[in-house]
Order: structure tokens, then C-alpha cells, then sequence
């Protein structure tokens, strides 16, 4: 004998119209009584069940209707799991109810395929690189950097065609990860164009495809950011940030892409270049979606606090959180007996010694340099502090052999590598670094998290291809 009981058939605070103009998406639990008397509960569930887990609950959809003058209720129960952050996408953004109904009869009819709850699996095994079909939908990147979107990209099936990567200020730095970036990507066909987003734009952006699937920006953050103008004792945007931006709403008006993306730091929402950028969007009929999000809440293991927007034509998609944080330590936990011992600096060998006072022994990451107003050190259970350029250079810009350090509770101290560091800014171990430990270091930290760029491809993806079957 089996039951079906909604733990939460409606919010207590759903509103009677709301339900009956989109309805209302509830998990539950099925019981199942057995012989010996004691009830069970499905899904089973290893440990406590996780409220925020779609996979630990049974879903269901009601509605009313209005018949013959009266209102009815209706529902479907058995909704796959993998389809339920897809509703609550559709319902994020405004779908109608029919619409949302027609999508979840579809589900059930079907083997839903759940790419965006089970994204980050794609990372567990990220040795070889993906192969696309010649028909993937294009992208060009602006202010590529040494292609951590792309790498994002290639893992949600997309490819990139051209990169614009060039900085004037660091000419030679700017030219080695535009090396690194055609090494790591000229067997997709992708084009690094080593001029300015400016340039690019004053000459009619020549070659560039018209009406790609995809156009992504990351434009200059320096001026906008926390750690760099608390370390320089100056801020706010400049000239150049405004020209950049000018750019940036001249590539889209004239490459018209189905999809625009942007990221940048949080700072960057409230200037002058932002409001620019926005407002070609809006002009072109674009719908946009922008949000700061802390992508340790999307499996990266890392506090990364960014600006993130996205804009369609004629379809909104909202950006929803995937997982819950994980831990650096769990993350490259396998990488830590081959690092390089290191020895603690006195500042370091402090702040170790303040946690353990209070705290039972576990492993630590502890920064060497920097002077953040975070902890110099976090739990080996605990994303990581943001990953910045500035802890791989010098005020020179040369290599700092030395970053952070790994402290392991058997006392052994361990030199954080590159590959670890890459792994914690969640780069796919395909991806070729140079040797330099400061153009590898300036690629990690420029770079958007690829494991976080391949979910927001991935969910854009999955969001056209639900619009273009209504």
C-alpha cells in the first residue's frame, strides 16, 4: 500500500489568482506502509533529505481551471526531477501556465535529459576535450583573456569562433594569453584578433559573423574593482571603461546575436559603462536578466561574488542556482601529495595559530600575500577566498613562485600549484597552461570560472530549445 502526501500542497502565502493563472510547482513524499507495520518514505534518501535538493522529493503541478462558471482544480504528479529548475525557470520569467503544463506533459512523455541539475558531472571527468558537431551554435567572446568562457563554451556544446583579446596597458602580458588562448583553442576554428574591442569596432568588425548564436563580454574590471582601487587608493571609471562600452553596444547592434552574456565585478552595475551596455540591449529588443551571484552556490568551490546578465530576443532567462557550496579541500584533495612542500611565513604561521586556539585541527589554505579584509586562511570544508591575478605577480608583474599554502593537520605544508589553483577557479584539466607562473596565474584570475560558464550556456541552451518547441 502506497500514498502520495504533499508536504506542501500550496504556500501558505500563495495567492488564489496566482495559482490559477500559472499555478504551483510542490514537492512531496511518497509513503509506502511495509509488512512489519513501519512506513517508508520515497525517493529514499541517504543522510537528511535536502530541502533545496530537486532529486530527494517527489514534484507535482496544480492549477485551477474555470469550467462551466466554477473553478476546478487540476494536477500532474510524477514530474521527472531533472525537469523541475526548468519550471521554475519558466515560471521565473513569466510563462504562461499553459505553456508551463505543455512542458511538463512533454517531460513525462519523454527521457528528459537533466543537463542543467547534473552539469557539474560533466567536470568529474574533464581530461579530454569535447568535440563539437560542425553544426554548433557560434560564439565571439570580447575581452577574451586566456578563454575561460570558452572553455565553458565547448563544454555546453558551443563553439567559439572569434576571440578578441588584446590589453594596451599590459601589451606583453596581453600577448601571451592570447597565445595561450589560440593553443587551447584553434582546433575548434576559433580566431584570437589581438586588437582592442575599440579597434574592432572603428573598422566595421571585418570578418566577424553576423547574427552569431552567442556574444559574450568581460569588460576591463580594474576600475571597478574592490581589491584593486583599496590597492591603489584610487577608483572609478575612466575614459577607456566608457569607450569599451561604447564598443561593446556597437557589436551588438551591428553583429544583431541571438544571446548576449556579460560578466563582470559587482561594481561594475552601478556605472555610467554598465548603463550603456544596457540600454543598446534594451533598444534592440532584447530581454535582460542581470543578477550579482556568488558562484560557490553554482559547485564552484570558491566565494566568487559577479555580475552576471543575460539578454534574448523575446525570451527571458533567469539564472538559477545549481548546487549548494562544496569545499576546496574536497576539490583538490587528490592533487595535494604531488604540490611542492612549503615552509609558513610568520604571518601565515598566526593566523594558523589564532584557528587553532579556538579550533580542532583541519586543513587550511592560508594565503601568502594580499591584504584582503577576508581571514587569511579558510577551512578545508569552505569555498575558497576569491581567486585574484594580483596573488601570482609581484607590483612588477613577475612570477611569484609561491601564492598560498595548504596546511594539513599531520603538520605538513604544501605550495598551492597552478593546477590546483585552476581546479578551484574550476577549469577543465584539458585546459594548457604556460609555464609562467604569473600569464598562467593572470589567465586563472581574469578568467570567468569555465565549470560556471559551461551551466550558464547549458541552461540558455536548454531555455531556447523548450521556447522553439511551444
Amino acid at each position: 500500500m502506497s500514498s502520495q502526501t504533499p508536504e506542501k500542497f500550496l504556500e501558505d502565502d500563495f495567492k488564489r489568482s496566482h495559482v490559477q493563472s500559472q499555478g504551483c510547482l510542490y514537492p512531496y513524499l511518497e509513503s509506502k506502509k511495509l509488512q512489519d507495520n513501519s512506513t517508508v518514505f520515497y525517493p529514499r534518501v541517504i543522510g537528511e533529505r535536502d530541502p533545496n535538493n530537486p532529486k530527494h522529493w517527489r514534484w507535482g503541478f496544480n492549477w485551477e481551471e474555470k469550467i462551466n462558471g466554477s473553478w476546478k482544480g487540476r494536477s500532474i504528479g510524477s514530474i521527472p526531477c531533472a525537469a523541475v529548475t526548468m519550471i521554475q525557470a519558466m515560471q521565473q520569467s513569466g510563462a504562461t501556465r499553459e505553456d508551463i503544463v505543455a512542458f511538463i506533459k512533454r517531460a513525462k512523455t519523454k527521457k528528459y535529459s537533466p543537463k542543467i541539475l547534473d552539469v557539474c558531472k560533466k567536470f568529474e571527468n574533464t581530461n579530454t576535450k569535447p568535440t563539437l558537431p560542425d553544426n554548433a551554435p557560434i560564439a565571439v567572446v570580447l575581452f577574451a583573456g586566456g578563454g575561460g568562457i570558452e572553455a565553458g563554451m565547448v563544454q555546453a556544446g558551443i563553439r567559439p569562433s572569434i576571440a578578441v583579446e588584446f590589453d594596451p596597458t599590459k601589451p606583453d602580458l596581453s600577448k601571451a594569453i592570447a597565445s595561450s588562448h589560440d593553443r587551447n583553442f584553434t582546433s575548434y576554428g576559433c580566431r584570437v584578433v589581438q586588437q582592442t574591442v575599440q579597434e574592432v569596432a572603428q573598422e566595421g568588425f571585418l570578418g566577424f559573423p553576423r547574427r552569431p548564436d552567442y556574444l559574450h563580454a568581460s569588460p576591463v574590471c580594474a576600475n571597478f574593482s574592490a581589491a584593486h582601487t583599496a590597492k591603489a587608493g584610487k577608483g572609478g571609471e575612466n575614459s577607456d571603461d566608457l569607450m569599451a562600452a561604447i564598443a561593446v553596444a556597437e557589436t551588438i547592434r551591428q553583429l544583431q546575436p541571438r544571446v548576449f552574456t556579460l560578466e563582470n565585478v559587482p561594481r561594475y552595475r552601478s556605472s555610467q559603462s554598465f548603463s550603456i551596455i544596457l540600454s543598446a540591449l534594451e533598444q534592440e529588443g532584447y530581454l535582460v536578466d542581470y543578477r550579482v551571484v556568488n558562484m560557490a552556490d553554482f559547485g564552484l568551490p570558491q566565494a566568487r561574488q559577479r555580475l552576471i546578465l543575460t539578454a534574448v530576443r523575446g525570451l527571458r532567462v533567469p539564472l538559477l542556482a545549481t548546487s549548494k557550496p562544496i569545499g576546496w579541500y574536497e576539490a583538490i584533495a587528490h592533487l595535494i601529495e604531488a604540490m611542492a612542500d612549503s615552509k609558513l611565513l610568520p604571518k601565515q604561521q598566526q593566523a594558523l595559530d589564532k584557528f587553532l586556539a579556538i579550533n580542532e585541527p583541519t586543513p587550511l589554505l592560508i594565503e601568502r600575500v594580499g591584504g584582503r579584509k577576508q581571514l587569511k586562511y579558510k577551512p578545508g570544508h569552505k569555498p575558497c577566498n576569491t581567486i585574484l591575478r594580483s596573488s601570482f605577480t609581484d607590483h612588477k608583474g613577475c612570477n611569484r613562485n609561491k601564492f598560498a599554502d595548504i596546511w594539513l593537520p599531520d603538520g605538513t605544508a604544501k605550495s598551492l600549484s597552478i593546477q590546483g589553483a585552476a581546479k578551484l577557479q574550476g577549469f577543465p584539466d584539458w585546459y594548457d597552461f604556460p609555464s609562467e607562473a604569473a600569464t598562467a596565474g593572470s589567465i586563472i584570475g581574469y578568467s570567468v570560472p569555465p565549470s560556471f560558464a559551461a551551466q550558464l550556456f547549458m541552461a540558455t541552451q536548454s531555455m531556447l530549445k523548450e521556447a522553439k518547441a511551444l
